[in-house]
């Protein structure tokens, strides 16, 4: 059974400004709540925001943002929710437009590394771009680096997983049609990294909850993932090689200037050996064991696939240095040991540690489930692009991940993958797609079943796609 909550709480001062006048349409007051069975609805609150210009405070490590200007006024809804049983707390934010501001859609939005959701920066993004915006913290915390607080909960797990992905649908579309009195909208997905993933789970594991799903550098197979990133450190003890950033630098200058298609480089780093690099005031000549360990870095271990040769290695491939996301999966949640250091591995112990990820989490955290068949039938579109220079998620696993798709079959029809050259993590630096162009592809698709034939970039247009 559905529970629907009516708590009658509505703050009138914001966090951001002062409060605006209310609108006689849609007043910024708390609303009835609908939540799928098994989550309870605890509270209800409403913020009035008068827009303008909108700041935000700095919260490392997540990235500093300039200030935007001209945000229309809109309402905050906070809903939350608990499990029984589960003994957990968990926030649902919808920032809302006025209903002269809104677009008709309601968009949920995704976390970063071990963030399940932002409740400033991409909400107020959102509101500008008229929509009803909305995202959750999972009740694991605004920590985007260290999840050591909750690793060991399993319910909390389970949160981060899937089950508060559900919720922020199905509460989001909730307060939506409720704030505006409108049953008839479009819901869309829009997440990057670790959102790119959870847009991944919602078409695997809840097919009907978005029209449309932006899912952006998926971090699909995690389990596979957050340990595989961690090779490079089995292969620099194996190899017994201490490269420095300098002379991992060159390979990827020599690559990129070698390969004219990053996916399908085959670039050899032994082509470099004997070659001399200033790093810091000292030359250094390259040797053969470095340019080897760097090819089977690029290889990556296997059952899974290492970074393009375009890809800067300082993040998967720093000596003494691993992957935040592999150090902290490794100890918090594979190994249970906080004091597990990642940097002593070989080959052996790395085996270990990735089938013992697979073992314990794949079915929790994996998804990898290509069978998308019910998200089709639903009449979903889902919409991805993969930067191929990007440092953190391989793009060939995003790769693969569509060629197993509905079996090999066509899946163009619902699902289309675009492959940015240049562009890095989420497009942080690279002739990206921006999210406005990138979203206005995904509604022509889902509202006018225009299917998106390129993506237009700052390189120019980039064509979709296709392993044929």
């Amino acid at each position: 059974m559905k529970r629907t909550l009516i708590v009658l709480v509505a703050l009138a001062a914001s966090a951001l400004a002062p409060p605006a006048a209310a609108d006689a349409a849609t007043p910024c007051a708390a609303v009835p709540v609908t939540a799928p069975t098994g989550t309870k609805v605890v509270k209800v609150t409403a913020v009035a925001n008068t827009g303008g210009t909108v700041t935000f405070p700095s919260a490392p490590p997540l990235p500093d943002y300039p200030p935007i200007t001209d945000v229309p006024a809109w309402c905050d809804i906070t809903v939350t929710v608990t499990h029984p049983g589960a003994h957990d707390t968990v926030a649902i934010k919808v920032s809302l437009p006025q209903h002269k501001d809104w677009n008709g859609r309601f968009q949920a939005t995704g976390g970063s590394a071990y963030l399940a959701g932002e409740f400033l920066h991409p909400l107020v993004v959102g509101v500008k771009g008229g929509y009803a915006t909305a995202a959750t913290d999972a009740g694991v915390g605004t920590d985007p680096i260290n999840p050591s607080a909750w690793a060991g909960n399993a319910e909390l797990v389970k949160n981060f997983a899937s089950r508060s992905l559900h919720d922020l649908a199905v509460v989001g579309k909730s307060v939506t049609k409720n704030f505006y009195g409108r049953t008839q909208f479009y819901s869309y997905w829009n997440g990057c990294s670790t959102g790119g993933r959870q847009g991944y789970e919602e078409a695997q594991s809840h097919p009907a909850d978005f029209n449309g799903i932006l899912a952006k550098a998926p971090a699909v197979n995690w389990a596979r993932f957050a340990v595989g990133t961690a090779w490079s450190q089995a292969v620099f003890n194996e190899q017994k090689v201490q490269p420095t950033d300098c002379e991992l630098a060159a390979f990827t200058k020599a690559a990129t200037a070698a390969c004219p298609d990053a996916q399908t480089c085959t670039w050899d780093a032994r082509n470099l050996v004997g070659t001399k690099v200033v790093c810091e005031g000292r030359t250094i000549t390259i040797s053969r064991a470095v340019a080897d360990a760097v090819n089977k870095i690029w290889a990556g271990p296997k059952g899974y696939p290492g970074p393009n040769r375009t890809a800067d290695l300082s993040q998967l491939a720093k000596v003494g240095q691993p992957f935040f996301v592999s150090q902290a999966w490794v100890k918090f949640f594979v190994t249970e040991d906080p004091g597990y250091d990642l940097t002593k591995i070989n080959y052996k112990t790395f085996s270990q540690l990735y089938a013992s990820s697979v073992r314990q989490y794949d079915q929790v955290i994996g998804t990898n489930d290509p069978d998308l068949r019910a998200f089709a039938r639903a009449g979903g579109k889902l919409l991805t692009w993969h930067g191929l220079a990007d440092q953190l998620i391989p793009t060939q696993a995003t790769v693969d991940y569509h060629a197993r798709a509905f079996g090999g079959r066509d899946v163009d029809d619902f699902y289309r993958l675009f492959l940015l050259p240049g562009v890095d993590h989420c497009g942080t630096t690279g002739p990206a797609v921006s999210d406005d162009d990138a979203l206005a592809a995904l509604t022509k698709w889902v509202e006018h079943s225009k299917a998106p034939e390129v993506l237009p970039t700052a390189a120019g247009p980039v064509h979709r796609f296709t392993s044929k």
